[in-house]
């Protein structure tokens, strides 16, 4: 049996990455976001990785730090969940609403019980579940 030669891959620095001037407007972005989504701290800070409460802290009120590559990945796709929300709701309070109202699309669990399970992977699952609905008008 003979088996196909696997090529390496290489580093592509030309492909665009989150900067660390991105990544601190991302930050603050979030925040804003999740006060208007009204977010209490363990919420924001689970949807954020577990992260510690001095630096949620921190955060609101505009200090923020270092963020990792994980942390800068989070962000990115809460805000394509919130791009998702504001394409399929007119209204944004809608939209907002909609992340606690039980669905029967989740077992009647609401998409932020779906988010709250902390794995980043369940951020991923919902933005692609508003993007197929999204997508089927």
């Amino acid at each position: 049996m003979q088996f196909a030669t696997v090529q390496p891959i290489i580093a592509r620095p030309d492909l665009p990455v989150i900067t660390d001037e991105e990544a601190a407007a991302l930050a603050r972005t979030t925040v804003n976001l999740f006060r208007a989504l009204g977010l209490t701290d363990g919420e924001a800070r689970v949807l954020l990785g577990d992260m510690a409460q001095r630096t949620w802290a921190r955060w609101k009120v505009g200090d923020i730090g270092r963020i990792d590559r994980d942390l800068r990945a989070r962000m990115a796709i809460l805000m394509g969940i919130h791009k998702a929300l504001r394409y399929l709701f007119t209204e944004p309070a809608r939209g907002y609403a909609w992340i606690r109202k039980p669905s029967t699309a989740f077992g009647g669990r609401s998409a932020l019980d779906i988010m709250l399970c902390g794995e980043i992977t369940d951020l991923i699952d919902l933005r692609a579940y508003l993007d197929a609905e999204r997508g089927a008008w």
